[in-house]
């Protein structure tokens, strides 16, 4: 707890912290009602045949306000069961689904039931907004994950941890404007995302097109020749290396059977500007191009272009094939595609020079997309911070009364 003399002037310590004079802590307890919600049973197809109103899980949540839900129910499901509807303005929290799904939050934006596995906050007080308390959640959502961390084998929040959460309710005037500058932030975060996924689009429709000769680029009117995998390129598998020797901040990621590094090591197998399809588990037939020196796992193969071949144009033929490639796993298990499936797939080839000019098209695209990402990083960065700031009280915003 901070001194007296470390309390700057018009604050007070609390057990959140140093925080504006004016500012209360409360508990979620005491500003809104807390209720749970239930699945009708499955097994009766009256519940959910046909079904028209809207019924909120976990994975519907959306940390911003949600419109749209998976799955509804019918009247019959509402008359025979706990069901309650919930009013548009309800701030929802996910108990329970999976570690990565805890805390997750809504506030609704139709009238809604939910499942067992949220919890409904109806506020009962006019202190607080309901966009001020939604991110507030987003705030302290590892608070939650902490919760369930620490709790029970299978991780989850119960309802006491909900009505025991704290929280800083500031005057509503000035709840209302950091909603309103967060939410400016929301907006170009959007706008971002929106943009990201038309220059996807957009890309993938020009790769489908060129890579098919569909569209021709100007200057090129060779003909393709259809040509394998195998008798273009050289095809490798990966050395596979212990968990335990891996690093979480070495300088060469290791890449193995999935999206992300599996870890660091401090050495490498692999040179930069190469090929990658992971070879086994989930993500089997997943396709990139690694800029950087990294070590090649056991489960994952290699792609390196032979003389008279652009490397850059295989990967964006590979990657316009990657739901193909990944319908080649075998096995049971754990799912993995054979070096000989791949090898064996068969692919229309233009000249040298009109893959170069394909690769250098299709190029420019991702590194456009690559910067749209880059700068949507930055804006949830800043949205952390203002959000680090806004609701602790460490910068206040003016406000009217």
């Amino acid at each position: 707890m901070a001194t007296n003399t470390d309390i700057p002037q018009g604050y007070k310590a609390t057990a959140l912290g140093i925080i504006p004079q004016e500012w209360e802590m409360k508990t979620l307890g005491q500003i809104a009602n807390v209720f749970s919600g239930t699945t009708p049973s499955r097994e009766n197809e009256l519940f959910f045949n046909d079904g028209t109103i809207p019924w909120v899980k976990t994975t519907d949540l959306n940390n911003g306000i949600l419109t749209h839900t998976e799955e509804r129910i019918t009247d019959i499901a509402l008359k025979s069961t706990t069901l309650k509807v919930f009013s548009k303005g309800t701030v929802l929290i996910a108990m329970y689904g999976g570690f990565n799904q805890i805390g997750r939050t809504s506030i609704l934006g139709i009238d809604a039931t939910i499942n067992q596995a949220l919890s409904a906050l109806i506020l009962n007080t006019k202190e607080i907004t309901e966009y001020f308390l939604l991110y507030w959640l987003l705030y302290r959502v590892n608070k939650w994950k902490r919760y369930a961390a620490s709790s029970r084998k299978d991780p989850n929040i119960t309802k006491t941890d909900v009505t025991r959460f704290p929280i800083l309710v500031p005057p509503l005037a000035e709840q209302r404007k950091i909603a309103e500058v967060l939410g400016m932030w929301d907006e170009a975060i959007e706008k971002q995302v929106r943009l990201i996924e038309k220059l996807d689009l957009r890309k993938r429709a020009l790769m489908q097109r060129l890579l098919s000769a569909k569209l021709r680029l100007p200057g090129f009117s060779d003909p393709w020749k259809e040509l394998k995998i195998n008798k273009i390129t050289i095809i490798r598998k990966g050395e596979q290396v212990n968990k335990d020797v891996l690093f979480s901040n070495a300088k060469y990621p290791v890449i193995n059977g999935g999206i992300t590094p599996s870890g660091y090591l401090d050495i490498y197998n692999t040179k930069a500007n190469t090929i990658t399809i992971s070879e086994g588990g989930n993500s089997c037939g997943y396709v990139n191009f690694m800029t950087t020196p990294f070590w090649s796992g056991g489960h994952c193969y290699t792609i390196e272009a032979k003389d008279g071949i652009n490397n850059l144009c295989i990967y964006q033929l590979l990657k316009n094939n990657e739901k193909y490639i990944m319908s080649l796993r075998v096995g049971s298990g754990l799912p993995n595609i054979q070096i000989k499936d791949l090898g064996n797939l068969k692919f229309m080839i233009p000249t040298y020079q009109e893959q170069t000019a394909i690769a250098e098209v299709l190029t420019a695209s991702d590194r456009e997309i690559e910067l749209a990402k880059e700068k949507l990083e930055r804006l949830r960065r800043q949205k952390r911070g203002l959000m680090q700031q806004l609701l602790t009280g460490k910068k206040r915003v003016k406000y009217g009364n």
